[in-house]
């Protein structure tokens, strides 16, 4: 079994340490936020940190490197319009989704660059990811810098939200296999979703063996 004690990790190469760290949480979401400044200008770039924080109001967050670490396009027209989208990474184009992370310019547009198309919807100027599986236009509500590593937690209110029929049910669970969405691990690895089962809520008297019962 590999084994690394913290005095280990200090040791390790700046790479191996962030493949290491940025991996062992497992997959997390991968999905695209884009925005636009007041100008016009278009921006989409891949994040795997994107996070919920409560349903009621329904929040999600994501967080941004330390401040001089990377140009910071997306976050730049967040607090520009106070508007943004979270677009979910179809597996079919994760590898222009990825490439969304190079350093573009401001005025280059990562949706030209890199082949991605936008879908505008009613009255937001922001472009959607054209055939993102799920699409949440979003509302800027609150940012909160972290003084440990000098990154920021970005805070926004969900404002409506776009999915095929076919990838929720009644009761609003989404299917991720269904949907074909695509999950990180570590800055470069892509992972698909295959669904394993649906569990009831637990309880306390209720024995073992009906739980997993009810996943079957």
């Amino acid at each position: 079994m590999a084994f690394w004690d913290k005095n280990a990790l200090n040791e390790l190469s700046q790479k191996k340490t962030i493949h290491l760290i940025n991996s062992i949480t497992g997959i997390k979401p991968g999905n695209l936020i884009s925005t636009s400044d007041s100008s016009g200008q278009h921006n989409v770039a891949v994040f795997s940190s994107v996070i919920h924080l409560g349903s009621a109001p329904p929040l999600l967050g994501f967080v941004l490197r330390p401040k001089g670490a990377v140009t910071r396009h997306t976050y730049d027209n967040i607090l520009e319009t106070g508007i943004y989208n979270i677009n979910a990474i179809h597996q079919d184009w994760a590898d222009k989704a990825h490439t969304t992370s190079l350093k573009f310019a401001k005025t280059e547009s990562e949706f030209e660059a890199v082949g991605l198309d936008m879908h505008f919807r009613e009255d937001n100027p922001v472009p959607f990811v054209a055939d993102a599986p799920i699409q949440i236009a979003m509302k800027h509500v609150q940012s909160i810098d972290i003084p440990l590593n000098g990154t920021t937690l970005v805070i926004g209110e969900v404002q409506s939200v776009y999915v095929p029929d076919h990838g929720v049910d009644e009761e609003g669970r989404l299917d991720l296999e269904k949907l074909k969405v695509a999950g990180v691990s570590g800055l470069n690895g892509y992972y698909g979703f295959k669904h394993l089962a649906e569990f009831s809520q637990p309880e306390m008297d209720a024995p073992l063996v009906n739980l997993l019962d009810a996943s079957k």
